[in-house]
C-alpha cells in the first residue's frame, strides 16, 4: 500500500514524528477548544481559565508556525518542484495540514495583543473561537486524507506514482 507523505511523515521516526507533528498540535488545539466552552458559556473574559487558554493558544500559534517554516521549504517545495506527490490526495492532505498556520498563527497574535486590538471582548471571543475551530477542520481534512491510500485515487497529470 502506497501512503501520503502525510502518513509517511507521521510513520517516520516513530513515535517523535506523530507527537512533534500530530499529537503536539492537536491536543493544543483541543484544549483551546475545551477551555474556550467554558470561556464562551461562563462569559468570563478574565481568570485562570482564560490566561491558561490564552496561554495554550500563543503556544499553539507559535510552535505550528515553527513546523509549517520547517516543511514547507523541506517537503512542500520539493514535493512539487519535482512532481513527487503521490496524487491529489497526497496533494490535499499535505496542503491543509500546512493550512493550519493560517488559523493558528493568528490565534497567537489574537493572544499577544498584535491583532484586533479596536474588537470588544466579545468580537475578540468569536474571533478567537472562530481561528480554533478553522484549525481543528483543516486538521480533521488533512488526517482524513492523509489515511487514504493514494494508488486508489488515480492520478493527475504530471505527477508521479
Amino acid at each position: 500500500m502506497s501512503m501520503t507523505h502525510y502518513m509517511s511523515l507521521l510513520a517516520d521516526n516513530q513515535p517523535w514524528n506523530l507527537i512533534i507533528f500530530m499529537a503536539i498540535p492537536v491536543i493544543f488545539a483541543e484544549t483551546i477548544t475545551v477551555t474556550e466552552f467554558f470561556i464562551l458559556f461562563g462569559k468570563s473574559t478574565r481568570g485562570g481559565l482564560r490566561s491558561f487558554n490564552r496561554i495554550c493558544s500563543i503556544l499553539a500559534g507559535l510552535y505550528f508556525t515553527g513546523i509549517f517554516l520547517y516543511l514547507f521549504p523541506t517537503a512542500f517545495i520539493p514535493l512539487t518542484v519535482n512532481g513527487e506527490w503521490h496524487t491529489w490526495v497526497d496533494v490535499v492532505a499535505v496542503g491543509f495540514y500546512l493550512s493550519g498556520v493560517f488559523f493558528l498563527l493568528p490565534l497567537a497574535l489574537l493572544d499577544l495583543g498584535l491583532i484586533a486590538r479596536n474588537r470588544s471582548a466579545e468580537g475578540k471571543l468569536k474571533l478567537h473561537f472562530i481561528l480554533v475551530s478553522g484549525f481543528l477542520i483543516v486538521a480533521h481534512i488533512a488526517m482524513i486524507f492523509g489515511m487514504v491510500n493514494p494508488e486508489i485515487m488515480g492520478g493527475m497529470a504530471g505527477m508521479n506514482h
